[in-house]
């Protein structure tokens, strides 16, 4: 089946697929029922604070997925994933069998059909770096999650090795950080050392890659399932949205970094009179228009390829 080439949607906040059981919507991405398959499709919208967003971010769907797909790909002898197809002609031959017709120009470049697995109701973030949440942290406390640090480590410091900083998965509100024993509740047993040397190892396999384009990766978030009884990566995979990509060449540390992923929104909310509570405010066309560009240059950054 030949497909025409069509130009992108700009902003896509909702993917609507007549005829196919729409399992949910989360912060960005709606999840379709396909059987034993999903359907995922990256839509544009943008969260902050685990608020979603009023508006949302040209191409933004479409560099989360095919970022995430070319992560997938790369890190498969990693930790297998739950990818079956990101192609979009096997996508749609996917769909006649159910009987529908794809609205091709909705799925182009922001859609994979993947394997349905158990999630585990965790994020493993790994750290590499002092940023956000553990540079707070290591502030009051001189830990990150329960990992004692050295003292007088600088925001944005390096930190002396990685590490695994897990966090609940909230259906609404804000995620929770836990300590690695608290993770143990989590996991099914068995599974526990796996999941943090699979994140590890992810981790550093990325890290030295990106380093070698200029990024530093200073932290990311991984997600994991259970699939025929094998620990598998799901959800996205080091994108702008889930990780901290620096600009080697300018790392500074004792402020701020110089960034291509969603910290430029977070820094914009973090200037107005905005309780970080549901709705969110509406960003102006230049925090939008400055975000989409830096979301883009990752992408060719990082995959040395055009976006779709």
């Amino acid at each position: 089946m030949a497909l025409g080439l069509a130009p992108p949607i700009e902003v896509v906040l909702e993917a609507d697929i007549p005829g196919l059981p729409l399992l949910g919507r989360g912060k960005v991405r709606d999840l379709y029922d396909l059987d034993y398959h999903l359907l995922l499709i990256a839509t544009d919208r943008i969260s902050a604070f685990d608020v979603v967003l009023p508006n949302g971010i040209p191409d933004k769907g479409r560099v989360l997925n095919q970022l995430s797909a070319f992560w997938f790909q790369r890190l498969v002898n990693l930790c297998p994933n739950h990818v079956i197809a990101t192609d979009l002609e096997q996508i749609a031959e996917r769909l006649e069998i159910e009987g529908l017709e794809p609205p091709l120009e909705l799925l182009r470049g922001r859609t994979m059909l993947c394997n349905k697995v158990r999630p585990l109701p965790i994020e493993a973030v790994v750290r590499g770096y002092l940023e956000g949440s553990g540079w707070r942290d290591y502030q009051r406390t001189g830990e990150v999650c329960g990992h004692k640090l050295p003292a007088g480590l600088r925001q944005g410091d390096r930190l002396p090795a990685p590490i695994v900083t897990p966090a609940t998965k909230a259906e609404s509100g804000h995620d929770q950080n836990i300590t690695l024993e608290q993770l143990r509740e989590h996991v099914p047993p068995g599974f526990y050392q796996q999941l943090i040397d699979a994140s590890l190892s992810l981790y550093a396999a990325a890290a030295d890659y990106a380093l070698g384009r200029g990024i530093i990766i200073a932290d990311t978030k991984f997600e994991f399932g259970i699939f025929q009884g094998d620990l598998i990566l799901i959800d996205e995979c080091l994108t702008p949205d889930s990780s901290r990509f620096w600009d080697a060449n300018r790392w500074n540390p004792g402020r701020p970094q110089a960034s291509f992923d969603k910290q430029f929104v977070r820094d914009y909310l973090d200037r107005l009179d905005w309780d970080k509570t549901a709705p969110g405010p509406e960003l102006p066309a230049e925090v939008v228009e400055q975000t989409a560009r830096r979301y883009r240059r990752i992408f060719e950054i990082l995959t040395d390829q055009d976006l779709e």
